[in-house]
């Protein structure tokens, strides 16, 4: 009867050291940066439909918010990058393939028109200009709510790259999330319904791409369950799940409009931060690098999961 002469291979990597390179990005200016962006993406296009469906209350806050947090993002993404000159030199050339560079020229020419558009709201002022700069902006706030997610997609890190099926709707929902609890918060009463159904959908977006992304990644998920990346998405949960019967329960409720409106907030503020951490500590991890790279050698080689062909028999 065989018997293997060579112990099967353990994990490890040299003296236990990353195999990756740690991501530079800083918090909190980075998962702000994806907090306010996705904000500002959704909160125009909540806006652009309040506009058209006559509800002037909403449609001034969500465009004042929009503009604001497009504002705050670029700040939070100048910060991080160290000087202003060098978002600027990202503008010197356009490059399809390159989501921080198209995410660049996406904010250079939104912040502008979000900006029009809230002036004119908040005034009265300029009808036609600030109808056309919400046309632009509401056309232009999906691509800026989403670029982030191809942003930390493109990158080495696992519980990133590897979750990039998912982290579009992910982030899209998150957004929706912020930009409806944002009209609950701030908007009359009685223009609530449009802010009230973006955040129902975007709580349900969001947790049902978590819940499918942590499925398909397994063991590489697991820093969204553990450490600091988890206990925020844990919090989010919470958060998601007293906004949303806030929300459904308080309708007549000025109170009770306003806190579910801060409950989802802060739930898609702690989702960006819950997706930041948990990548960098996937980074941080050798086992959440090398593992699914031996798993996939060995489906391409047919080699039943857990037999390494390295151990041999006798």
């Amino acid at each position: 009867m065989s018997r293997p002469v060579v112990p099967k291979a353990e994990f490890g990597s040299y003296y236990g050291r990353p195999v990756l390179n740690p991501p530079v990005w800083r918090s909190p200016e980075i998962p702000g940066y994806l907090f306010l962006g996705g904000l500002a993406g959704a909160s125009s296009l909540l806006g652009a439909g309040a506009t058209a469906t006559g509800r002037p209350g909403l449609a001034r806050v969500s465009k004042l918010g929009a503009f604001g947090a497009g504002l705050l993002s670029v700040g939070a993404l100048v910060h991080d990058l160290g000087r202003p000159a060098r978002f600027l030199n990202m503008l010197r050339v356009f490059k399809v393939t390159s989501p921080m560079s198209v995410g660049s020229w996406l904010l250079a020419g939104y912040v502008p028109l979000a900006g029009a558009a809230a002036v004119s709201a908040a005034t009265g002022r300029v009808p036609r200009i600030g109808v056309a700069a919400t046309a632009g902006s509401a056309l232009l706030g999906p691509a800026v709510a989403s670029y982030t997610a191809a942003l930390v997609s493109d990158t080495a890190v696992p519980a990133w790259h590897e979750g990039h099926r998912e982290m579009p709707y992910l982030f899209v929902g998150s957004a929706a999330t912020a930009a409806g609890g944002l009209g609950l918060l701030a908007a009359p009463t009685g223009e609530h319904r449009p802010a009230r159904r973006l955040a129902l959908v975007g709580v349900a977006t969001e947790l049902a791409a978590l819940s499918v992304m942590r499925r398909r990644l397994g063991m590489v998920a697991e820093p969204y369950s553990t450490g600091t990346g988890g206990r925020y998405l844990r919090a989010a949960t919470a958060l998601s799940a007293a906004g949303t019967a806030g929300a459904l329960l308080g309708r007549r409720s000025r109170l009770a409009s306003a806190l579910s409106g801060a409950a989802l907030l802060a739930a898609s503020a702690c989702t960006r931060w819950g997706i930041f951490h948990g990548g960098r500590a996937s980074a941080a991890d050798p086992r959440y690098t090398v593992e699914p790279q031996r798993r996939a050698r060995d489906r391409n080689r047919g080699t039943p999961e857990g037999n390494d062909p390295a151990a041999g028999s006798g």
